[in-house]
């Protein structure tokens, strides 16, 4: 017949020393089934690991002698470093216990506590990684709907609005066929002219939402190309300069820059009434900047950080979001009557959450420029 003690299904543990050592024992062996702390030898009262030894309702003792004669002891573990302690154990003659101390038992604890640490710092960098990934899934999500309203502001300020006083004009055209055949014609000539306008403003709309998708990330050429078709639309000149290997750029990057770019010459379109756009893409060894200059009328910078309409109407906020989902940072710079300037600085496979010892930079950079340099560019 088995005694009880051999019929138990876990080891009884005591622990001399309820410091640092021994409170990463108590860390390690909680939970573990095939272990029980039967208590917890300690004269200091202010030990470290008191608090966690009363939270888990390990009995504490200040005599080891007392601890060791009243329960069933399979091991001892002496983390005290104390050689008096150290010197009784090994006068103590129990065959049925087993005592680790001494150095063994230092080193013990301070590999338990290494690897307590490392668990821990593995649980932190995961805890700090999702909750980037839900900002991540948030930002692009707004940056989706406010993509979405963007469309819809196209359509609803350019097209409808045209369309809406063609009607106008179509019922004009109704009253005057009967009355004046001759003015009838002068307004079916505007209405004429008007519709020419709409269809190009449709093909603005149409060119906007084709997708720059995994399947076609030549984004050099379809900035060229996008660049082409809103010179022709425009009557804007474009110039383009592209420096470094695009290759070296991920989907996301391409895609996310190519959206930028299209958002900052819409905007240019609807508000600057420019001349002449300058577009850039410089692909260095570990970030890509890109760039959009516009000699328009430019715009208060101070006065559109603080007005929340200017600040949406004027598709900053959109620029500004696009380029913190890809790690990056964007600095507007802009006067009235000067143009403005837009620069993107991105990293290149270096997103920012692995550079979390230094000092993030601020979002968005508004600055007062009287002129924009035109050195060292070429179409």
């Amino acid at each position: 017949v088995q005694s009880k003690k051999t019929a138990q299904p876990h080891t009884n543990v005591a622990i001399i020393g309820c410091g640092k050592g021994g409170k990463a024992l108590m860390e390690m062996f909680t939970g573990d089934v095939l272990v029980h702390i039967a208590g917890i030898a300690e004269v200091s009262p202010t030990a470290l690991g008191l608090p966690l030894a009363k939270k888990l309702g390990i009995p504490v003792r200040k005599n080891f002698h007392a601890l060791l004669n009243s329960l069933d002891i399979d091991l001892v573990i002496d983390v005290s470093g104390d050689p008096t302690v150290e010197a009784a154990l090994l006068n103590i003659n129990r065959p049925d216990m087993a005592v680790i101390g001494g150095p063994n038992a230092k080193y013990m604890w301070q590999l338990i506590d290494a690897q307590i640490r490392a668990q821990q710092e593995t649980e932190q960098q995961l805890n700090k990684y999702q909750r980037l990934a839900r900002l991540h899934v948030k930002e692009a999500a707004s940056a989706v709907s406010e993509e979405r309203t963007r469309i819809a502001c196209d359509i609803h300020d350019g097209l409808i609005q045209t369309l809406v006083g063609l009607n106008y004009k179509l019922d004009l055209c109704q009253t005057l066929a009967g009355q004046d055949s001759s003015q009838c014609l002068d307004v079916l000539a505007e209405i004429k002219t008007q519709l020419k306008s709409s269809i190009e403003e449709a093909r603005y709309v149409i060119f906007n939402l084709r997708p720059l998708t995994a399947g076609h990330l030549d984004m050099i050429s379809a900035v060229k190309n996008y660049l082409q078709s809103f010179e022709a639309q425009t009557h804007t000149k474009t110039v383009f300069r592209s420096e470094g290997q695009v290759r070296a750029l991920d989907s996301k990057t391409k895609i996310f820059l190519f959206r930028i770019i299209q958002e900052a010459l819409s905007n240019t379109r609807k508000h600057a009434k420019a001349t002449q756009i300058e577009v850039s893409i410089d692909i260095q060894n570990d970030r890509v900047l890109t760039s959009i200059v516009d000699d328009g009328v430019g715009f208060d910078a101070e006065k559109a950080v603080q007005n929340t309409f200017t600040w949406d109407s004027f598709g900053l906020r959109a620029i500004i979001e696009r380029a913190r989902i890809i790690g990056g940072d964007a600095t507007i710079t802009s006067q009235l009557g000067n143009g403005t300037r837009i620069t993107v600085e991105s990293p290149i496979n270096r997103p920012r959450t692995k550079t979390s010892t230094r000092s993030p930079r601020p979002v968005l950079s508004l600055k007062k420029s009287a002129s924009h340099t035109r050195k060292n560019r070429h179409g």
